[in-house]
């Protein structure tokens, strides 16, 4: 069973300048409500039970934003406002699930999922980027299913603009499993137009094996001077670990742009 999550919250996310220039990016409000508690609603209802935030020194912010006990109460026995009542408690079982690690210097994402080892207890887990959010159908639910199924890692995939494949780590596919799954011989990261293998990208939803740690401990920075996950992925598919593409059937919002982020508050709002 997949019990445990990573979230990789670490960046600085620049693109979304000059709002975190203060604030941090999964905590800004889309539609009222802060980026990071879909991606833990949907945790939560994939069955999901223990939550690993890998953040840094300088995005505290995350912590404290879990951790802010006394200011509900203090508030809570002065008002006792109803709604303020639900959020705090909604926060404390939100807290019950979250771990902390820190990356405290910015190697990449595969680095960052190298600080949760002593965390991950079981064969399988899964990790989210805060970036990518997927509504209207549970990406993870269908992606433990998928798992089950093929006893398999598995990956979120959605076909993309050929002219934009630099931005994503991109598939090369193997054969169709069913409407929605094909399994993979590789994934590249951030290719050229040129040199992609197809245009089916990885969003941010990752079921991996615990024996990724190994992988990633031995790899060398590669593009952008980073520690990246797909290179430790490809590693496992050429040591014949079977890694399943997911065409998830929910919305994608990209969070992870002002240009985006604005969008997702917008689709979210008319829900």
């Amino acid at each position: 069973m997949i019990k445990q999550a990573i979230i990789p919250l670490a960046g600085l996310g620049t693109r979304l300048l000059p709002l975190t220039s203060v604030f941090a990016k999964e905590l800004l409000p889309i539609n009222g409500k802060p980026g990071i508690e879909y991606i833990l609603d949907e945790c939560i209802d994939a069955g999901i039970k223990e939550i690993v935030f890998i953040i840094s020194t300088k995005k505290q912010m995350i912590k404290k934003y879990f951790y802010s006990d006394k200011f509900y109460q203090n508030i809570i026995e002065k008002k006792k406002d109803k709604r303020i009542i639900d959020e705090y408690k909604k926060i404390l079982k939100y807290k019950k699930k979250i771990k902390f690690v820190y990356q405290n210097i910015p190697k990449g994402t595969g680095d960052a999922v190298l600080k949760t080892q002593k965390f991950i207890k079981n064969k399988y887990f899964l990790m989210l980027l805060p970036d990518d959010l997927i509504i209207k159908k549970n990406c993870s639910k269908a992606m433990i299913r998928a798992h089950k199924k093929y006893k398999a890692s598995v990956m979120a995939s959605m076909k993309v603009n050929k002219k934009t494949v630099s931005r994503w780590g991109i598939y090369k596919l193997n054969k169709k499993l069913n409407k929605t799954d094909y399994l993979i011989d590789g994934v590249v990261e951030k290719p050229s137009v040129k040199n992609a293998p197809s245009n089916n990208a990885v969003i941010g939803r990752y079921i991996l094996p615990r024996k990724i740690f190994k992988k990633l401990k031995s790899l060398k920075p590669s593009k952008g001077n980073e520690i990246h996950i797909t290179d430790a992925i490809q590693e496992l598919i050429n040591d014949k670990e079977k890694f399943v593409a997911h065409n998830f059937e929910g919305k994608y919002l990209d969070c992870g742009t002002m240009k985006g982020y604005i969008n997702s508050s917008k689709i979210i709002g008319k829900l």
